[in-house]
């Protein structure tokens, strides 16, 4: 219904998600010469922390996303979902549509911090649609992040937290030139 809702123009429709990316990728596909044995180069060190990213997918419009070390915590998504309800505040202004973003039940969703924010992001024009427990298959973006990990990302091994964002980063632009969509990176505030 809602995929139907944005269709005819009666609302605007997003997908929300997080993913996560390790320094070592795994190695989906590779070849080499015959006799010859595949060898990659692994750093000497064995450390780090994934790189977490959450995005907001608007299929053929937008894509927006934030980057983490580790995972994110309520703050952090509570600041991208405060800019995505100022953007619903503009859109429902201008033209009267709502704005409805699709996830699934994570715990950072559904945190007594998030929940007490639901009010103020519906006052703006945003309302989040959950999905039914043990149902991210139902989420459009999860190909999204497929398609970034399995062209953009894999078999790479990388020596530091900084390179694999980096990496995500430029990733996301090809994405986004690929997919005809604009890319937007939500930068947190370090203070």
């Amino acid at each position: 219904m809602l995929e139907l809702a944005a269709a005819a123009g009666e609302i605007e429709l997003k997908y929300l998600d997080e993913a996560g990316f390790c320094l070592e990728s795994p190695v989906s596909y590779s070849y080499s010469r015959v006799g010859e044995q595949k060898r990659m180069e692994q750093p000497l060190k064995k450390y780090g922390r994934r790189i977490s990213i959450l995005g907001l997918w608007q299929p053929g419009k937008s894509f927006n996303y934030g980057l983490a070390q580790g995972g994110f915590e309520g703050k952090s998504y509570i600041k991208i979902m405060d800019s995505e309800a100022a953007k619903a505040a503009e859109t429902l202004a201008q033209r009267g549509l709502i704005t409805v973003i699709v996830q699934d039940n994570g715990s950072l969703h559904k945190s007594k911090l998030v929940r007490q924010q639901w009010h103020r992001w519906q006052q703006q024009g945003l309302y989040i649609f959950f999905l039914p427990p043990y149902c991210s298959q139902m989420n459009p973006i999860e190909s999204q992040w497929h398609q970034l990990k399995s062209h953009q990302i894999a078999g790479q091994i990388f020596d530091n937290e900084y390179d694999l964002a980096i990496a995500v980063i430029e990733g996301m632009t090809a994405r986004s030139q690929t997919g005809g969509y604009t890319v937007e990176r939500f930068i947190f505030n370090c203070t």
